[in-house]
């Protein structure tokens, strides 16, 4: 089987200047770069950047695949929209971990299946998993469940632990949420059984007549920070951070009580009767 990886990484809040496409161009000749993107495909030779150091220096996104069964995908944000105590509560093994660098959070996911055959094209799958920034910008912690799932699943997690906050709505996943459990070859049983214990709980709804309210109660200085950021051209980026400031100030809660923890032990083994069934 010839070898085959793919390399993307896509930035949001900012794009790539001059002289940082520059940079990355150093480093392949033939991969497609832009101000916002850099894809590579390798059937022979190896990637020549690191992976981690473009992500905590470049970019906010990025998704690795190879035929051999490796899967990987990390999402950064400014660390000020997740505390980081939250992400290591469920991120904190091999397959899904966390780290803070140059005032920024990055999540990490990893798959590992050498014998899965499965051929899986990677162009178009990194757009729909940056969407997972929003949503945790907005308080929804059901792609950092996922992520500790992941790392049950790789038997990266003692079986007397018990599981972090169960997020809400486990059985709803959005679409990008989908396209991560998906992309992860996540074991569908263990999601289905570790959802019984999620809470249902509704969107969280803002009237414009809240959101006006809250707006007219911000100092004028920061609301003047707020405008310069948003004509320097940094509105994606300031379009998260308002949000998580709105949501902390409301006092909106981030996650509705749920059932009594479980083990990692009961959970394999509900996930494995139900495999029987």
């Amino acid at each position: 089987m010839s070898e085959y990886q793919y390399y993307e990484f896509q930035t949001v809040d900012d794009r790539l200047s001059e002289k940082e496409m520059q940079e990355l161009r150093a480093y392949s000749t033939r991969a497609r770069i832009t101000p916002t993107s850099f894809i590579n495909e390798y059937d022979w030779g190896n990637f020549k950047g690191n992976a981690d150091v473009w992500m905590e220096k470049y970019f906010d996104g990025f998704l690795y695949l190879a035929n051999w069964g490796t899967r990987e995908v990390q999402l950064a944000l400014p660390a000020g929209l997740l505390p980081a105590e939250t992400a290591r509560c469920y991120c904190s093994g091999r397959a899904v971990s966390t780290r803070e660098k140059s005032g920024r959070l990055i999540l990490t996911f990893v798959s590992e299946d050498e014998s899965d055959g499965e051929w899986l094209e990677g162009e178009g799958r990194l757009s729909s998993l940056l969407q997972i920034r929003n949503e945790l910008a907005q308080g929804d912690l059901r792609s950092l469940y996922l992520g500790w799932l992941l790392d049950v699943q790789a038997g990266e997690v003692t079986a007397s632990e018990k599981e972090p906050p169960v997020a809400p709505n486990l059985d709803a996943l959005s679409g990008p949420q989908e396209s991560l459990a998906d992309f992860l070859r996540l074991d569908r049983k263990l999601l289905a059984i570790a959802a019984q214990n999620s809470p249902c709980a509704k969107a969280d709804s803002t009237s414009g007549k809240e959101l006006s309210a809250w707006v007219a109660s911000l100092p004028a200085r920061e609301k003047d920070e707020i405008l310069v950021q948003l004509v320097s051209g940094n509105a994606a980026k300031m379009g998260l951070e308002i949000q998580s400031r709105f949501r902390h100030r409301r006092g909106a809660s981030q996650s509705p009580a749920g059932l009594k923890p479980r083990t990692v032990a009961e959970l394999l083994s509900a996930a494995g009767r139900a495999v029987q069934k």
